[in-house]
């Protein structure tokens, strides 16, 4: 699979809530830079890292974007984050079903066929300002 296959296949799993799927699009030991936080190390912490996600926030990208290198290794993808705030995520504004709009992007490393790291990125105060914080 083309590393620009391989970033569509990561978003097509993910907006179609497939956690299966997109997991298996993970190498096992998955870099994922988490905006304005830590990186995380291991397929096992990114799914963990879902679990909260997907229990925070119902989300949608739209407007995807795929670019990549002339190797194949690295790329990158802009998009709209469509969503709504389910349950109020600690530090976070209170949750109570705000929703949101919000450009973000994303940088990867690709080794065969799967995803090395991932790195996202999207302006958290202007999503605090959507939801009322």
């Amino acid at each position: 699979m083309t590393a620009a296959a391989t970033i569509r296949a990561y978003y097509d799993a993910f907006n179609a809530g497939d956690m299966d799927r997109f997991l298996a699009l993970l190498t096992d030991d998955v870099a994922h830079d988490i905006n304005q936080g830590a990186r995380q190390t291991g397929k096992d912490a990114f799914a963990k890292f879902m679990d909260h996600m997907n229990r925070c926030y119902k989300e949608e990208l739209t407007d995807m974007v795929v670019m990549v290198s002339e190797d194949g290794t690295r790329g990158a993808a802009e998009f709209i984050v469509n969503g709504t705030y389910l349950a109020t995520d600690e530090g976070l504004p209170e949750a109570n079903g705000q929703t949101y709009r919000l450009p973000a992007g994303a940088f990867f490393e690709i080794r065969d066929g799967k995803v090395a790291r991932i790195s996202n990125y999207y302006s958290l105060p202007d999503w605090i300002a959507q939801v009322g914080g």
